[in-house]
This record gives structure tokens, C-alpha cells and sequence, in this order.
């Protein structure tokens, strides 16, 4: 395999105004599935698609336009649009350390996607596992200073809950990239 392969989004022709089209797409799409929330009565966070919706931008738009979709997501997050779960935004969200982990989490697929981790099962699950470290990296340590939670009671409140789901999503995701690429019967190279 090539050092550099590529992603799904260069199947797409254009070239400046598709860029433009698939970053701002990323963060709407981020923005919309992550409105689709479970309140757990439990944990100031709630279970949402918004990491999947990472997994799935970061890898088929490859890392340089997965981190500017994020970064446009985290610039709207700030200045006030609705767009962290449960319509959610700015500092003061329970949920914004998970959103500011999207940035890292979608640049590790794109990074990921791009040595071709999308194109099998296999690698795509290690791939969102590692992206979704990230996400928890950034958000555990917020949901501490947010709720002002020991780190074994942010673990308990802030992972635990979601890693039955974080599975299904990285299955998701492994189902979802691999078959677009045979959709598209081409390997990507």
C-alpha cells in the first residue's frame, strides 16, 4: 500500500468549491446528527451520533478538510450557534470538551483514511477506536472542570455509559466506508 492513498471525498470532481461544499457539509452534517440525543438521566452527557458523524467525515474527506469541517464546527459551537447536543453551544456545554475532541478524532481518520484504513472492516474499527480516544481525551478532562468530578467518577459518568454505543459505531462505520469504496469499485489508489 502507497504511503498516501485516496479518501472518498476525491472521488468527487471539482476542485476549490468542492472542498468548500464537503467542509462546510461535514460540520453541518456533524452539527445535525449530533442533535439526535439521548438525555441519560445520570451523566450531564448525552448519547448522541456526534462521534460517528466524526468518524464518517474525518475519514471520507481525509485529514486537511475533516480538521477544517471540525474547526468550523468548534467556530460555530463558540460563537453561539446551536449546534452541540441538544442544540447546545459555547464553553459553558457539559458536552463541548467531547466537541473539541472531534478535532483531533477527525484529523487521526482522515490521517488514518488516507493510508487506507477505510477500505477493510479490520482497520476501520482500529481506526475509530483510536479517534474516539481522542474524543474522550479532550472531554473527560472537561467534564471534570465542568462538573467538578474526580477522574474516576468523569470515567464513570463521562465513557462508561458510552462505549456500548461507541461499539455500534465503530461497527457502523467499518460497515459503512469499506462498502462505499466497493460501491465505487475502485480501491481509492
Amino acid at each position: 500500500m502507497s504511503a498516501t492513498t485516496a479518501v472518498l471525498a476525491d472521488a468527487l470532481p471539482g476542485s476549490r468549491a468542492r472542498d468548500v461544499a464537503l467542509v462546510v457539509g461535514g460540520a453541518a452534517l456533524v452539527a445535525v446528527v449530533g442533535q439526535i440525543a439521548v438525555p441519560l438521566p445520570f451523566t450531564p452527557v448525552p448519547l448522541t451520533l456526534g462521534t460517528f458523524a466524526v468518524l464518517l467525515v474525518g475519514s471520507a474527506l481525509g485529514p486537511a478538510r475533516a480538521g477544517a469541517s471540525m474547526s468550523l464546527f468548534l467556530l460555530a459551537a463558540l460563537a453561539g450557534a446551536p449546534v452541540l447536543a441538544g442544540g447546545g453551544s459555547g464553553w459553558a456545554a457539559a458536552s463541548f470538551g467531547y466537541a473539541l475532541g472531534y478535532l483531533p478524532a477527525a484529523l487521526l481518520a482522515g490521517a488514518l483514511a488516507r493510508r487506507g484504513a477505510d477500505r477493510s472492516a479490520g482497520r476501520m474499527v482500529a481506526a475509530a477506536v483510536a479517534a474516539t480516544a481522542l474524543v474522550y481525551a479532550a472531554g473527560v478532562p472537561w467534564l471534570m472542570g465542568f462538573a467538578d468530578l474526580s477522574l474516576e467518577r468523569a470515567l464513570v459518568l463521562g465513557v462508561l455509559p458510552f462505549l456500548v454505543g461507541d461499539v455500534v459505531k465503530a461497527a457502523a462505520a467499518a460497515l459503512l466506508l469499506p462498502g462505499a469504496w466497493r460501491l465505487l469499485g475502485t480501491s481509492g489508489r
